[in-house]
């Protein structure tokens, strides 16, 4: 495998009504929600002068509405891998943080303890989980050396990616920030992901005003259809 470092872009979705609401989406298909397509347009802009090779998205809508406008300021086609989905939760998907406690305590505590061999009925391990997401932008990378791609994907994978580029166990705690359309900087080769950035947010300041400029104002008050 050649050496030369592909340039990876690993961006989370905009956001959604169900990340507002501490609601486990898993792959559960949930759009993004106003501030989140706004989330888009403003990621799409910052991006528009990077180099990019290819734009790769999870196939579940929250992340294809967050790359679709990234990949039309590439002039790219948008390519979409199930391998970047976010991890099955199984049962747990549509709940709540607490609604998960109050209903199945044990796996809650496991789940919360970053247990590696545990997946809630349904669904992933954690460490089947991390396997296939860093295999698949592994996958990805390489067929680019030398290039810059963008991955568009959810909170779960870029945990992952994060801990594959610095080492960190899959239990550690998690204290880096994963943010809605956030644009985090990999380097790839064969040896596998470095850390360059992370969590760049500068494009996203001032979002608010958005709504005033297209008129989305009242329908961002009135809040999405539960």
């Amino acid at each position: 495998m050649s050496l030369q470092a592909t340039r990876v872009l690993a961006i989370r979705h905009g956001e959604t009504a169900w990340n507002v609401d501490t609601r486990i989406q898993g792959q559960l298909d949930i759009g993004l929600n106003p501030t989140g397509r706004r989330q888009a347009e403003r990621l799409a802009r910052a991006l528009a002068q990077e180099p990019l090779a290819a734009v790769y998205s999870s196939d579940l809508s929250r992340a294809v509405d967050t790359a679709r406008p990234v990949a039309a300021a590439a002039g790219r086609p948008l390519r979409l891998d199930a391998g970047l989905r976010e991890r099955a939760f199984g049962r747990f998907e549509g709940r709540t943080f607490d609604e998960i406690a109050q209903a199945w305590p044990d796996d809650s505590l496991r789940w919360r303890r970053r247990d590696p061999s545990f997946g809630p009925a349904g669904g992933e391990t954690l460490s089947a989980f991390y396997d296939r997401c860093v295999a698949t932008a592994e996958r990805l990378a390489a067929a680019h050396p030398g290039e810059a791609i963008a991955l568009v994907a959810h909170g779960g994978v870029l945990d992952c990616l994060y801990r594959a580029a610095t080492r960190l166990d899959l239990q550690a705690p998690r204290t880096w920030l994963v943010a809605n359309a956030g644009i985090n900087r990999l380097l790839y080769t064969g040896e596998g992901f470095t850390l360059v950035g992370w969590a760049d947010l500068g494009h996203l300041q001032d979002l608010s005003l958005d709504e005033f400029a297209d008129g989305g104002a009242a329908a961002d008050r009135a809040g999405p259809a539960a």
